[in-house]
């Protein structure tokens, strides 16, 4: 792939340079203090995995956006489809009058989703719009009210998503009261539980029996693969219990793809590795290149359910998204993007496990794909160590590496390199991360 900009990390000014500081002056003056941002340079122009600031710093995007541009950023495919759309209008309103994107877009994804059978999708926004059109249709169709999340989930930032979403700061203080009907229950956590997944199944069933009901219950959602709560993979026969659960109990079954969908775990859906069919899936983040787009697919059935009008949004499914995601799919599948996160995270485990035990704050390096991460914690046990993911953080900033962080406890560093990274590249990074790791370690 040719690239706008050189692959490679290149620092010219102190971090953050003249510009970004003069920027960062009119941010606190004009822009609210309530809008975070990890990075403290300014950002001018990305493409692949660089981003380059107004100082001409070039920074490794290890974070892609939360895991958005995983394409890379300003794709040729994605910038000319967004081009092309824009150019015959740039917004129809599907429910106003239908458009033939929307179409398309809803039969690729039923055709991507795990499941041999009928399905059906629709169109959002954003992931947390999608989870809750996700509870409000299992509602609809089981006429059931209660709704089962698990401890360090992240689903959104809405009422109702935040009372999904496990973590207190940021994502919920002082913002309730919550919808309610939410029950939160102990996922499966190897690292910290030391449960079987069948073990750790059988805990959330029972729990589930005593506390609601599960007669009660309209659906379990969880992530495959929990991602703010700190790239949990669950221990194997978890997630296959579960589903078994639920429709052993006539529950829908909702897996939140929001970050791990789309490739990002070397499979379409991360769903897949666990040999699961969810009845509902919603996805967002990488199915568009960088567009706001979200969906919801699942079982036609379960789909149809709520009434005609029942769920949409002025602008859910708007044509030039739905052409954005249809290209990034695109470039998914001519491009072999899944098989390129398998080699990515073949190259990280490789460079970053053996500090596990050599390196006493490192407890554990975990993921799938491109979705990986380092849990940190104090010498000697398991305490988690949030000082030293804020030192690693800072230093790799300074040598032109950009980390995100995560983790109920604070305590990890998550690598969401876009998928297109060169070897080159992630090579050099790694080197950046693993020296700030021992520097402070």
């Amino acid at each position: 792939m040719e690239f706008r900009l050189e692959q490679k990390r290149n620092v010219v000014t102190e971090i953050p340079g003249p510009k970004s500081k003069e920027l960062a002056e009119r941010r606190a003056k004009y822009v609210s203090n309530s809008v975070g941002s990890g990075l403290s340079a300014f950002i001018e122009s990305a493409d692949g995995a660089i981003l380059r600031d107004v100082d001409g710093n070039q920074f490794v995007d290890f974070g892609a956006g939360i895991g958005v541009t995983s394409v890379g950023n300003a794709h040729p495919k994605v910038v000319k489809a967004v081009q092309d759309a824009a150019a015959k209008g740039t917004h129809f309103q599907v429910n106003v009058a239908g458009y033939e994107s929307y179409i398309d877009l809803a039969e690729k994804l039923t055709q991507l989703t795990p499941g041999d059978f009928d399905k059906k999708a629709a169109l959002f926004n954003s992931g947390a719009e999608a989870l809750e059109n996700a509870v409000k249709i299992a509602r609809k169709y089981t006429g059931r009210d209660a709704v089962v999340v698990f401890d360090h989930a992240f689903h959104g930032r809405t009422n109702l998503t935040m009372a999904m979403t496990a973590k207190n700061m940021p994502y919920k203080d002082g913002f309730g009261p919550f919808a309610p009907e939410v029950y939160r229950f102990p996922a499966s956590y190897p690292y910290r539980d030391g449960l079987t997944g069948e073990e750790a199944a059988a805990r959330t069933a029972l729990a589930i029996e005593k506390q609601i009901g599960a007669k009660n219950v309209a659906a379990i959602v969880i992530e495959p693969l929990q991602g703010e709560g700190g790239f949990i993979v669950p221990a194997e026969g978890f997630l296959p219990a579960l589903v078994k659960f639920a429709h052993d109990n006539g529950i829908v079954f909702v897996a939140d793809e929001v970050q791990a969908g789309m490739c990002r775990t070397g499979k379409w859906f991360c769903s897949e590795w666990d040999g699961i069919e969810p009845d509902l899936v919603t996805s967002a983040k990488g199915i568009a290149g960088g567009m706001p787009l979200s969906a919801v697919i699942g079982r036609a059935e379960i789909m149809d359910a709520p009434h005609a009008g029942g769920i949409g949004g002025t602008y859910s499914g708007n044509p030039v998204a739905n052409a954005a995601a249809l290209a990034t799919i695109a470039a998914y599948e001519e491009e072999g993007h899944a098989q390129k996160a398998l080699d990515i995270e073949a190259k990280v485990k490789g460079a970053l496990e053996p500090l596990v035990g050599t390196v006493p704050t490192v407890g554990e390096v975990r993921g799938r794909g491109a979705m990986l991460a380092i849990e940190f914690v104090k010498a000697g046990g398991k305490e988690p160590n949030a000082e030293i993911v804020g030192q690693v953080v800072a230093e790799a900033q300074k040598q032109g590496v950009m980390l995100l962080t995560c983790g109920t406890y604070g305590n990890v560093i998550r690598l969401l390199p876009p998928l297109i990274i060169t070897d080159e590249l992630l090579d050099d990074s790694l080197e950046v991360i693993i020296e700030a790791i021992k520097k402070f370690s």
